[in-house]
């Protein structure tokens, strides 16, 4: 439970509905060699030692573009879950930040090694791995783990999502005025018209807060926490947001496109995240001339 002050009064930020209720049935079927949640969060704990243990060291930096770049241990990670996803489900096409696409099967993985390169290259303990599982064109299982802060986010869908064991509800907070937002910018903010600083001063002059972590899978953890009220980002990728938008929905989140549409994993890619009283009111903003 947080505070907030809208007009110099301290009034509690209460959260939004609890999270759905189990169901009497799972969606895990061993008879189609399919992982379970414990499974995804072993990969994710796994993957988090590599990034803490190479955490404030010297590190082989290349770039992909003028400012979007890569670490030795982002590969390292990678290579690590590529390696355990297709040996022990290997009937799996999955999709990695660094590798792209590769394998085929049921079983739809989105991958990303090291959420947060920028703030992990510089020494910013704020960063994750993240990995989220699909089949049947429905995300099923995901986790997001803070190897610096030992925080496991997980989620399966209709049975809640978790942070270290405990239920995650997001905010209720329905004003802006009230609302601890955050974002995040693109890679090419420096040459792209359309390069969130638009969006960012709107919503700056309306909320009484905004702030950037530099990990969008973190972002969307944090909204499904209460942390964070609302979380808007345009162009991303799937694995930026796979995980993440599934613990933020199983948590109660209305998680979108910026346009409102439900599928915020297909290009062009953008998402917008809160509860649903203020998911409403972000998207006036978004949609204002």
């Amino acid at each position: 439970m947080a505070r907030g002050r809208p007009n110099g009064v301290w009034v509690l930020k209460t959260t939004d509905r609890a999270p759905p209720k189990p169901q009497p049935f799972s969606v895990y079927n061993p008879a189609m060699n399919q992982p379970t949640l414990a499974d995804i969060e072993s990969l994710a704990r796994a993957a988090g030692k590599i990034l803490r243990d190479g955490y404030d060291q010297e590190h082989d930096i290349q770039f992909k573009g003028v400012i979007d770049l890569v670490t030795e241990i982002d590969r390292q990670s990678e290579a690590f879950l590529l390696d355990e996803i297709s040996r022990r489900w290997p009937e799996s096409r999955v999709l990695a930040e660094e590798s792209g696409e590769s394998g085929d099967g049921r079983l739809r993985w989105y991958v990303d090694p090291l959420d947060g390169t920028v703030n992990y290259a510089h020494g910013v303990p704020i960063f994750c791995v993240s990995i989220a599982c699909a089949w049947d064109g429905t995300t099923r299982l995901a986790a997001v783990y803070d190897p610096m802060r030992d925080e496991m986010f997980s989620a399966e869908r209709g049975r809640g999502s978790r942070l270290n064991g405990r239920p995650l509800r997001v905010s209720r907070a329905a004003e802006l005025q009230q609302s601890l937002l955050v974002t995040g910018f693109p890679y090419d903010t420096w040459t792209a018209k359309v390069n969130n600083l638009e969006y960012f001063g709107r919503f700056a002059r309306q909320a009484q807060g905004v702030r950037r972590l530099g990990s969008a899978a973190l972002d969307l953890c944090y909204v499904a926490a209460a942390r964070f009220d609302g979380y808007w980002e345009l162009t991303l990728k799937p694995w930026d947001v796979a995980a993440g938008g599934l613990i933020a929905e199983e948590a109660g989140a209305l998680v979108t496109d910026l346009q409102g549409g439900a599928d915020y994993l297909s290009p062009p890619q953008s998402v917008l995240a809160a509860g649903r009283a203020l998911h409403e009111k972000m998207l006036d903003v978004l949609r204002a001339p």
